[in-house]
């Protein structure tokens, strides 16, 4: 095709004589309609346009809906837009004349009503002679002669037409197919809903609904016409036939269009911005983030798109970086597996030696391969076919070298240092090495399979590897109070000397180091000295749970509490053991002759123990393997006990029936729970007391025979004692709680709260089988202990609220202690809970004695033993 000319621009009707402004003005409307190409090309459009005389927008609107399939529809609308709108609304009948027009209108476009006026028109005069047609439009408020005028240009565009050789179409378009023929015309008249809400103080009730505010074409700002049917619920996007200005710039004619139909319609005309050009593992490519616009207009706020061949410059630099220095291409070529492992391997080395100097830097890398990459590579798909040719004539062209990758040998990283595996009494645990101060994970990860961890003590991994215990050791030096630490200075001699004379791992890393520093310096390092939680991440060790299939299911540097926290899910898959002689369900009696203290498994490719033991089902028993030896002697108590009354229902029945004053003792129960409860809790612990009074647990069957038998003897007397003993301890809660009843004095108001508290924590729902019979016997004392306490308050409030302060610190760390975890339920902490109720005794009514000497000090000494 030639280049538009000045000939060219004057055989087009729609263009004026060549006026250089005048000329501009057409070629801008050329490029608008499609006529001219973005090199400047008259295209086909163009020339058919040029055969149309009307409106080259009129004559845009034709040609496309030619391809459409819409031009019987859109010559109808075309030739009512060259003409005065047919509808008249007279002033004195405004009213009446919207009536009439009303039946022509559509709710999402003014078009429409063109189609339905015409065939209304038609219909009208196919029965009517002219003269009733002309009354019929007058009644309706429809100008005639126009309507004539209307069908007269109607038909000059319909010979036009058939001259280009289109055709109208037979079947009816529908809205779509209709209004993307008029918006090839329209394309300057589109806009679009301003959503921005102009913020401000509230304004005063207006008797009319603002028009919406649309933002159109070159950034003008309009509204609907208020006649049109789409002013009163405003479409976000609009196209108009026309823009006039009145008080304001109105839309008319107005239709609702699809912001997609625009791009295609455009062309050229829209321009594109890419925004945030980033690299997708994915996709294997660039992508970026496209805008098109259409005379200032956002048109596609937001759309990913292939941006390679847009820049392939800066395509190409992203895939270097990302694909191939920092390995997320997908590929599985010898020379990426290679580099990668190689990459890994130095990295790693970095990681042991906590340092960043051995690797080169990406720029080295980068270097490498952009010296190697043709220009034209910037995708995954193009590099994978350019390798493989590239490969078959030098096959080693992107394999790296380990020299070349790093600046200077490590030679003091060694496996002995930094092993790859944590040898745990025979069980060697992986170990994973970060380097990123901050990261969950910096430092040393020993990998530890689910079903291994209740195996593992804590003090074995406090030694770390050997490359990092030094470096730990003077840590924990500095950690020291500085009136300790002044005595171990320099740090790194005393760390230095003492590493060299310490048996490694075959005690406690502060237990080993107390011994070496008191030898060398003479001084004792006290026990509280010691802050290993206070040190560095990398220097305590990281503990990741995994699951059969390699899943991390937990992770973190308490050991202890990963151990509570995991407690369940480790029985879990214990209990779901294949096949195992050791799992059984639904056990009414003794099922083997002798249980083992453990059991050995494979877990994960290592030797994991398991402990075997009964569990209490309710109506039966199990057998089943638990995580622990403590948590299987635990069950096995429950489950002996649960076995003991399956076997004896007729003596549990008598048992239960007549309890002595357990009447009395229900009335007092009754503001903690139910009778129920309180009866089979007191059967359950003289259950407790008879079985286990003389031997302990019993692990054969043998031994159990031999406990039942006994226990058969005495469970009567047992429950009789029991039940007095909870009797007592019930009538003096029911008096105290009496006591604390009604009005309370102000300088009271802490202690009868601490006091409600004691009782609350000691009398739960089912407290005679939760606390142990040994402490159950001491709760009279404290029972009365709390009356003493309360005849003294009424007398020295003043005396109470300072041994009050004394204690509180320390009853409170403990309640937060068991709400935070369940070590509790561990035997020592329960010892320790019994005795913050010894000392109460000691504090508040010291008359009544102690089972031990107690004080705040000396709780507070095994408080930090215990959860040090």
């Amino acid at each position: 095709m030639m280049l538009l000319g000045l000939g060219d621009i004057e055989a087009f009707p729609f263009i004026d004589p060549p006026d250089r402004r005048y000329i501009n003005d057409g070629f801008r409307l050329l490029h608008e309609l499609g006529a001219v190409d973005k090199n400047n090309r008259i295209t086909k459009d163009g020339r058919r346009l040029a055969r149309l005389p009307v409106d080259p927008r009129i004559g845009r609107m034709l040609l496309a809906a030619d391809r459409e399939k819409s031009l019987h529809e859109v010559l109808i609308i075309a030739s009512a837009l060259t003409i005065q709108d047919p509808r008249e609304r007279p002033l004195e009948a405004q009213q009446a004349a919207d009536e009439k027009h009303k039946r022509f209108a559509d709710e999402k476009s003014d078009f429409i009503a063109y189609l339905n006026l015409w065939d209304y028109y038609h219909e009208q005069s196919r029965h009517l002679s002219n003269n009733k047609l002309r009354k019929i439009c007058r009644k309706e408020f429809i100008n005639y002669l126009r309507m004539r005028e209307w069908h007269d240009i109607h038909g000059q565009l319909l010979a036009q037409v058939r001259n280009l050789e289109l055709t109208p179409n037979k079947p009816e378009a529908d809205y779509e197919a209709i209004h993307r023929a008029l918006l090839a015309g329209l394309l300057s008249n589109i806009a679009h809903k301003d959503e921005r809400e102009q913020k401000g103080p509230p304004q005063k009730k207006q008797r009319r609904k603002p028009l919406a505010e649309y933002l159109g074409a070159r950034n003008i700002k309009l509204a609907i016409f208020p006649g049109s049917s789409q002013a009163k619920r405003p479409p976000k996007w609009i196209m108009a036939s026309e823009l006039v200005e009145t008080s304001r710039l109105f839309a008319r004619d107005v239709a609702q269009v699809d912001p997609r139909w625009i791009e295609p319609l455009a062309g050229d005309l829209v321009k594109r911005t890419y925004l945030e050009p980033h690299w997708e593992k994915r996709a294997g490519q660039v992508a970026a983030f496209e805008q098109v616009t259409l005379f200032g207009l956002l048109i596609v706020p937001r759309r990913k798109v292939n941006y390679g061949p847009i820049d392939p410059e800066l395509s190409r630099e992203l895939f270097i970086r990302h694909g191939l220095v920092e390995g997320e291409l997908r590929c599985d070529a010898p020379f990426f597996t290679h580099n990668r492992e190689l990459l890994e391997e130095v990295a790693l080395l970095e990681a042991k030696s906590r340092r960043r100097d051995i690797l080169v830097d990406e720029e080295t890398l980068f270097a490498f391969y952009d010296e190697r990459l043709p220009q034209n590579i910037y995708s995954e798909k193009g590099f994978n076919k350019w390798h493989k040719q590239a490969e078959k004539e030098q096959p080693k062209l992107l394999f790296l070298e380990r020299e070349s990758l790093m600046q200077h040998e490590a030679e003091d990283v060694t496996d002995r240092d930094f092993p790859p595996v944590f040898d745990y009494q025979g069980m060697p645990l992986p170990l994973e090495y970060h380097f990123e101060p901050g990261h969950p994970a910096d430092g040393v990860t020993v990998q530890v399979p689910l079903t291994a961890l209740s195996q593992l003590s804590p003090e074995p991994f406090e030694w770390l590897v050997p490359g990092l215990l030094k470096e730990k050791l003077i840590a924990l030096i500095k950690a020291m109070p500085k009136a300790i630490r002044r005595n171990y200075v320099p740090a790194v001699n005393f760390a230095e000397a003492a590493l060299e004379a310490m048996p490694i791992r075959q005690q406690s890393l502060t237990g080993a180091f107390s011994h070496q520093l008191h030898r060398i310096s003479g001084t004792a390092v006290p026990a509280e000295a010691w802050q290993p939680e206070n040190l560095p991440a990398h220097l305590q060790m990281n503990f990741r749970v995994l699951d059969e299939q390699g899943k991390v299911m937990a992770e973190g540097r308490d050991l202890a509490r990963l151990q509570q926290q995991m407690a369940g899910e480790v029985r879990e898959s214990l209990h779901n053991t294949p096949d195992s002689e050791w799992e059984r369900e639904g056990l009414t009696s003794w099922a083997v002759a002798e249980l083992p203290e453990s059991v050995a498994l494979t877990r994960h490719g290592l030797n994991v123990n398991a402990f075997p033991a009964y569990s209490d089902e309710g109506d039966s028993v199990a057998l089943r393997l638990y995580e622990s030896r403590e948590a299987a002697m635990a069950a096995q108590r429950r489950g002996v006990m649960r076995l003991f009354m399956l076997e004896n229902r007729d003596k549990i029945k008598y048992l239960q029936k007549n309890l002595p004053g357990i009447k009395t003792a229900c009335l007092h129960y009754v503001s903690i729970g139910k009778c129920d409860e309180l009866t089979d809790s007191i059967v359950r612990a003289a259950v407790d007391a008879s079985l286990f009074a003389s031997e302990g647990l019993p692990f054969s069957e043998a031994q159990y025979q031999r406990q039942a038998e006994q226990a058969r003897g005495v469970l009567i007397e047992q429950g009789n004692r029991i039940a007095g003993l909870v009797g007592d301890i019930l009538a003096s809660y029911h008096r105290i709680q009496k006591q604390l009843k009604g009005a309370v004095q102000p300088q009271w108001l802490n202690s009868i709260a601490d006091i409600r508290e004691q009782l609350e924590k000691m009398m739960q729902k089912g407290f005679v089988s939760q606390v142990p019979l040994v402490w159950l016997e001491h709760l009279p004392r404290y029972m009365q202990a709390l009356e003493r306490r309360l005849e003294k308050l009424r007398s020295d409030p003043e005396r109470d609220r300072r041994l009050l302060l004394d204690m509180q610190p320390l009853w409170q760390r403990y309640w937060r202690r068991c709400e935070e975890d369940e070590s509790c339920t561990d035997e020592t902490m329960q010892r320790f809970r019994w005795l913050l109720e010894e000392l109460r005794v000691s504090l508040f009514a010291q008359e009544l004695g102690t089972i031990e000497t107690v004080s705040v000090p000396r709780l507070e000494k095994q408080w930090k033993a215990l959860t040090r």
